[in-house]
């Protein structure tokens, strides 16, 4: 993490100061390594939003750009500094001959006593030492005893961008605008979504382990697809194949809203959060540092992927673009 967070900070500075598109492809990449170490590290999903237009003057001159771009560094500073802080998990201890401090760290995070914590530290401990014997992880994941971990490693990356959730994400001021907010009101919109997202995590967190994993992943894609469907719907019935109304009511606009933040609440306590977490679960942990590697770069890739596709596509499709997203959403569902 904290070399994920220095490598974010030095994107994002060059993002800011971009005097060329040489300088902004290099900050690009620079922020996409930078993720990467920080998901590999701690998979945590982020969800930002711009919120200059509310905070501070409009700025006229066509660099307000450069200030969004630049807001990236405020996160990027806090996992820097508060990496420092992280203490290594009893796993990292055992890798570095540390037992007895791996022993003391475990028992700290569990809250209990040395006999208490025995038991469970002899199996990470077996565990590490089993992991010592692989040379080759990238090559242990290749054989046929660990090919469902690595389909499970590949497909829950893929199919979680295929809900479509980033192309809400990345362009809500986009999709609000063209259903007839203006500009201001088609960030606050954005802003919402935002809010929602991080707000339904926490039914993930609290419902996790009490309803389990398959039943959040199967409801969260029951509530994706219908709202998907819904929306194409909604969106096909007004504006049709043309893309052109002349005037959408108030209800219509809130109705929207209120879908795309039904079908965010609907990712965010599920496919959100699960997308990161049973892939981290399921892998023995002589396979699992490359495991994970393949985690982040099928889902980075999908990602990079579906944003750049999304504008053609939605010129294209037009509403059918959440008919699109809405079968790979049945589809995985079916998976599950």
């Amino acid at each position: 993490m904290f070399l994920g967070g220095l490598i974010f900070l030095v994107g994002s500075a060059i993002n800011a100061f971009s005097v060329n598109i040489v300088m902004l492809i290099v900050g690009r990449l620079l922020l996409g390594v930078g993720v990467g170490f920080s998901i590999q590290s701690v998979p945590l999903n982020f969800s930002t939003a711009n919120l200059v237009n509310y905070f501070t003057p409009m700025i006229e001159g066509g660099i307000g750009w450069s200030y969004s771009l630049g807001g990236a560094m405020d996160p990027a500073l806090f996992i820097f500094i508060s990496a420092y802080f992280l203490p290594n998990t009893p796993n990292s201890m055992l890798e570095q001959g540390h037992n007895h401090k791996a022993r003391e760290m475990l028992r700290h995070i569990r809250g209990v006593t040395d006999e208490e914590v025995e038991e469970e530290f002899n199996d990470i401990l077996a565990a590490n030492e089993a992991s010592k014997q692989v040379k080759n992880p990238w090559k242990n994941i290749m054989k046929r005893q660990y090919r469902p971990q690595l389909t499970m490693a590949i497909l829950i990356p893929f199919f979680q961008q295929f809900t479509g959730i980033n192309v809400v994400m990345f362009y809500a001021p986009v999709l609000f605008k063209t259903i007839g907010f203006g500009a201001n009101a088609s960030l606050g919109s954005s802003l919402i979504t935002g809010a929602v997202n991080f707000l339904a995590t926490f039914v993930s967190v609290y419902g996790i382990n009490k309803w389990g994993r398959r039943f959040l992943f199967l409801e969260g894609g029951i509530q994706l697809f219908v709202f998907q469907v819904l929306l194409g719907a909604l969106i096909g019935w007004r504006f049709g194949v043309t893309g052109v109304v002349t005037e959408l009511p108030i209800w219509y606009a809130i109705l929207v809203v209120i879908l795309i933040c039904t079908y965010v609440v609907g990712y965010a306590w599920s496919w959100g959060p699960l997308g990161w977490l049973v892939p981290s679960e399921i892998f023995p942990l002589e396979i699992r540092s490359a495991a994970q590697s393949i985690v982040v770069s099928v889902n980075m890739f999908f990602t990079f992927i579906v944003a750049q596709l999304f504008l053609t596509m939605l010129c294209h499709l037009k509403f059918g673009l959440f008919f699109f997203f809405a079968f790979f959403v049945a589809v995985m569902s079916v998976f599950i």
